[in-house]
């Protein structure tokens, strides 16, 4: 499509023949010869002529579907300019403003005269993209910078949080891929290794081997990497790591030489796109899958804790992966020892105030706890689920909600955080607590007892009102 641009700075030009080019064919009205003559070497389209004459269009063969650009850039008036636009049959007018937005009687003057007229600022046109650009350059040298410093390592552990989940394992496959590692000079490595049945199928179907560490081990490698987990999760046995990639809000207590923690961001893996895709890595098919279905898992297939850019990962790593082999994976969500679960919450647990709470008792694995807090979200009339548990004599209480009220994360610190671990993001959360901590906070309760401390807790915190707060503020 054909556009005509009245300009006469040269940088604007040039930005504009980038910004529009090739999905406009722009030629370039200028008065300045010896710009002219700087353009058409550089070969971009551009004639020289008086912009304020009518003739000048008309030469040009405008037609009324032609865009015309004028620029604005405060010093003289632009009225003339448009007149003979207008004048000469133009009826698709952009006034694109360079020196910032007009305002005052000027722009009141223009406003009037010219109504068919639309206004554009410079700044909104590649202000996004040149933001975009500069990220993207930042984050290229943040990768380059470990990957050189991880070059030389002969071990290196790429640690991921117990029981890892889908972002867990994708993102530690593409950290694997950034650094030139294979499974055997890479290890992908957990405390406690993956028990989810969905997690498992991922790990059997793209043969993501999480090894086993224990803490004995750490001292054995030269580099140690976390994904979608801190060092404080750990507690004790990290104090320091080389690198930290992570969605979750940042912790205190460790040191890292590198680390690129974004918790706006619903995932990991999107980080790790983007890190990718700085660095203009070939991902391969295997890699690409792992990490969209991580994305579409982490973020409820973009229900909860989304951002632009996770879309965006999504967007770019869809053409990449085996869609077929996502479904295979996602065929493992429900089992009959989870219904078992949720057989339980639903007889022991109470529904009050659009709140379902439920304490589980001995529970064999964590993923039973989450999995019967995300069930039980889905019912009509329920907008937070509170669900407990113990798992090996350690307390487990799994937070979720629909994301538009109190925050689930401030929920378990307000509870947990100084008698355990605990965190997480407006809309899910969990603290997990050795119970003989609980005990000597809250004494030796009964499993009865105990639902009944935590529905206390969830009713104190979440019908509070502003003053409470602020007066709870003044305390700590």
């Amino acid at each position: 499509m054909r556009a005509l641009a009245v300009c006469q700075d040269e940088l604007v030009i040039r930005t504009l023949e980038h910004v529009l080019m090739p999905g406009f064919e722009v030629e370039f009205l200028v008065e300045s010869r010896p710009l002219a003559r700087r353009l058409g070497e550089a070969g971009i389209p551009v004639t020289t002529g008086d912009p304020r004459r009518v003739d000048t269009y008309l030469k040009a063969d405008l037609s009324p579907t032609t865009p015309v650009i004028v620029e604005d850039n405060g010093r003289r008036s632009v009225k003339r300019i448009l007149s003979a636009v207008s004048d000469a049959g133009a009826t698709l007018i952009y006034v694109l403003r360079v020196g910032g937005p007009k305002t005052g009687k000027g722009a009141t003057e223009l406003g009037e005269r010219f109504s068919d007229v639309t206004e554009l600022e410079l700044g909104e046109l590649v202000g996004p993209a040149l933001k975009t650009e500069l990220s993207r350059s930042l984050t290229r040298s943040r990768v380059q910078q470990y990957q050189h410093y991880f070059a030389d390592a002969d071990r290196v552990l790429i640690l991921l949080h117990n029981d890892p989940d889908p972002d867990a394992l994708a993102s530690g496959l593409a950290l694997r891929s950034l650094l030139r590692r294979t499974k055997t000079t890479a290890i992908i490595g957990a405390m406690q290794g993956v028990t989810r049945p969905e997690n498992l199928r991922m790990a059997n179907l793209l043969d993501i081997q999480v090894e086993q560490v224990t803490p004995e081990s750490l001292a054995t490698f030269e580099r140690i990497a976390t994904v979608d987990v801190q060092p404080h999760y750990f507690p004790g046995l990290l104090d320091h790591v080389d690198l930290v990639v992570d969605h979750h809000p940042e912790q205190p207590g460790y040191s890292a030489r590198f680390k690129d923690i974004r918790a706006d961001y619903g995932s990991t893996c999107t980080i790790l796109t983007e890190h990718l895709r700085a660095v203009d890595w070939n991902i391969s098919e295997r890699t690409a899958t792992a990490m969209l279905y991580a994305i579409k898992s982490d973020t409820l297939f973009f229900a909860r804790h989304t951002n632009r850019v996770d879309l965006e990962a999504f967007t770019f790593l869809y053409p990449l992966a085996d869609p077929a082999l996502i479904r295979k994976m996602e065929g493992a969500e429900i089992t009959m020892e989870r219904l078992e679960y949720v057989r339980r919450a639903s007889t022991t647990g109470t529904l009050e105030t659009q709140v379902f709470c439920a304490f589980l008792g001995d529970v064999p694995r964590e993923d039973l706890i989450t999995y019967a807090a995300d069930f039980f979200l889905q019912l009509e009339d329920v907008k937070w689920t509170i669900l407990a548990g113990t798992v090996n004599d350690t307390l487990i209480v799994s937070v979720r909600n629909l994301g538009y009220s109190r925050n689930a994360g401030e929920f378990v610190k307000r509870w947990f955080a100084e008698i355990g671990s605990a965190g997480g993001h407006r809309s899910m959360a969990k603290a997990v607590v050795p119970m003989s901590r609980f005990r000597e906070r809250y004494g030796d309760l009964t499993d009865e007892a105990i639902f009944a401390r935590i529905r206390g807790m969830a009713d104190e915190f979440l019908h509070e009102t502003g003053n409470d707060k602020k007066k709870e503020a003044v305390t700590r």
